[in-house]
């Protein structure tokens, strides 16, 4: 393997088609796409400051390095990549690629990141930003916290544990969606997906879970949530209270308290839901807003 040690590299295409190298505490500076088209790189302590650093790439082993704001679009349509103890500060890091392996990694401008990616584990990763994973399938993330809306919007083949998201529509038009023992919290979750699954969840949402086919709950508590389930099928377990539950489509809700349950046969057929409530403080036939 060819060693570059300390080296400041810029210009366009700096390493074009570098193969077999290790590079240790460089700086690829000025200049577009400095690693397009190379494979089997191990990097180490190396700063980017550029656009585009790895395009078309394979086999790419990156540890205790930074990628700053304008090494934006940074890794698309590359292949195989394992990133360590690394903060990137770029937005729109991900596109087409396949293989990430994450750990450690702090990803503080994260809008449109990881898009049409595959095959994505995640391990103590923090990101911000809008839009994150859109269409991206094959996901498992663990100790994950992200902070921004839009989250997840297409995806598929998704198991997230241990985690906190701070996500106004999250999961829309997912699917195959599973997340244990973590905390979300944002409006409209889930809406238009197809087997989301909670589990151990504690869950704040407006107008939460919504329009979604096989909908499963177990042992989920949902705090400040309500107009939750509309048009929903599924096996849903609350702890605890609910503010109001809204014409869900089928299956079965149990919760400690609801609120309000709200079931209007003209647009849901009652008796396809059965609701199991310790108390129910208030029933209605159609929504306040309504005639």
């Amino acid at each position: 393997m060819e060693e570059i040690n300390q080296q400041y590299l810029t210009g366009e295409r700096a390493m074009f088609q570098a193969q077999n190298c290790h590079f240790s505490y460089c700086t690829f500076a000025e200049g577009e796409s400095p690693l397009k088209e190379s494979a089997d790189l191990e990097i180490d302590n190396t700063l980017f400051r550029w656009k585009y650093p790895l395009w078309y790439s394979k086999n790419v082993v990156m540890r205790e390095c930074t990628l700053f704001d304008m090494a934006r679009a940074g890794i698309w349509y590359t292949d195989n990549i394992s990133i360590s103890d690394t903060v990137i500060e770029a937005p729109k890091a991900f596109r087409r690629t396949k293989g990430i392996r994450l750990q450690n990694v702090d990803m503080p401008n994260a809008a449109e990141t990881l898009w049409n990616c595959q095959d994505v584990q995640m391990e103590n990763v923090t990101a911000k930003g809008d839009y994150f994973a859109m269409n991206t399938r094959g996901i498992t993330a663990s100790n994950f916290r992200l902070v921004g809306n839009y989250s997840f919007d297409g995806g598929a083949d998704i198991e997230i544990r241990n985690s906190r998201l701070l996500s106004k529509d999250a999961f829309w038009n997912a699917e195959n969606v599973t997340v244990y023992d973590s905390f979300i919290s944002g409006e409209y979750l889930g809406w238009n997906s197809k087997n989301i699954t909670l589990i151990n969840c504690t869950i704040e949402s407006l107008q939460g879970m919504c329009y979604i086919d096989n909908l499963v709950m177990k042992n989920c508590r949902l705090i400040n949530t309500n107009l939750a389930f509309e048009y929903s099928q599924g096996d849903v377990e609350i702890v605890g209270y609910v503010d109001s539950v809204f014409n869900p489509k089928g299956g079965i809700i149990r919760a400690d308290r609801i609120g309000e349950l709200i079931m209007d046969g003209r647009k849901v057929t009652i008796d396809q839901t059965k609701i199991e409530a310790g108390e129910i403080l208030k029933t209605s036939d159609h929504a306040a807003w309504e005639k």
